[in-house]
């Protein structure tokens, strides 16, 4: 079995860094300006960003191609942003873990149980969007709206497969996480005169609502903030000739993060807090 189990951690790797390889497209076109956009699937293969020549299938290998090429295109020798190994590598690790997760059911009486195979799907899907919003926010400063709708109606389909969330308990997340993170825009928009969120952080938090529910979303932004801050004040102590109300950082990624931690322990998180008290 430990066999089995080590055969299928290299499987979820392998898998997830494929799947990285089509985040890198994602992630490069859907925020492209409306007149440059191109669709996702056209053209249906990957091109170089600098020449936009077609980069062939040897060339595509996930992880392995940038290096074998030493990071640069074959055709036009630009360098290629370190961005698509990490995503490639980010979105392998992210597979292994959402394995992982549910690994401990995938065999009942010798037999694959399917409903592992559905949870392992939306697991990886969720971290799998989180990885390709981080990435965008971070470079352009935006989440994009196809972005949150597919993983809310992924939240919700999801609670039709799983026995710890209701269609109730995924809308209440939603509600609660969203309108939370807006009232806290709201307040520091009308009152501090100050915009310090953008509606994509709270559509993105009634995407992640949906997965975790209400205490999951409370956790997300709360964890979230708490990095955020982190971050900012490591910032100003680099560069403490900048005002800290300067600096801009993207929020995404660390609800991200903090989401992401909960749909992988947020059992645990949830047992030890209600147990503590």
């Amino acid at each position: 079995m430990q066999d089995i189990n080590f055969l299928f951690l290299i499987f979820a790797f392998i898998f997830g860094s494929i799947i990285g390889s089509f985040l890198n497209v994602l992630i490069y076109r859907l925020p492209l300006p409306r007149e440059e956009k191109r669709s996702i699937f056209n053209p249906p293969y990957s091109i170089c960003p600098n020449c936009e020549a077609r980069i062939k299938a040897y060339d595509n290998i996930p992880i392995l191609s940038y290096f074998l090429l030493k990071g640069r295109c074959r055709n036009c020798k630009s360098k290629i942003s370190l961005q698509y190994p990490i995503v490639e590598i980010l979105t392998g690790f992210a597979s292994v873990l959402a394995y992982l997760k549910v690994s401990k059911y995938l065999f009942i009486n010798n037999q694959i149980n399917k409903m592992t195979l559905i949870d392992y799907f939306f697991i990886f899907s969720f971290l799998a969007l989180m990885i390709a919003l981080s990435f965008i926010d971070l470079e352009h400063k935006i989440i994009p709206n196809e972005i949150n709708v597919i993983g809310f109606l992924l939240g919700i389909i999801y609670t039709y497969f799983r026995p710890d969330m209701t269609l109730l308990d995924a809308l209440a997340g939603s509600i609660v996480g969203g309108g939370l993170l807006f009232a806290i825009a709201f307040f520091y928009e009308k009152v501090k005169n100050i915009d310090a969120l953008g509606m994509g952080d709270v559509k993105l938090l009634v995407f992640i609502g949906s997965f975790v529910g209400v205490f999951g979303a409370i956790f997300t932004i709360f964890i979230g903030s708490l990095l955020a801050l982190i971050v900012a004040f490591a910032g100003y102590a680099v560069n403490s000739n900048k005002n800290i109300r300067e600096y801009e950082i993207a929020f995404g990624p660390y609800l991200a993060i903090a989401g992401s931690i909960y749909i992988l322990i947020g059992d645990k998180i949830k047992a030890f807090y209600f147990g503590g008290l």
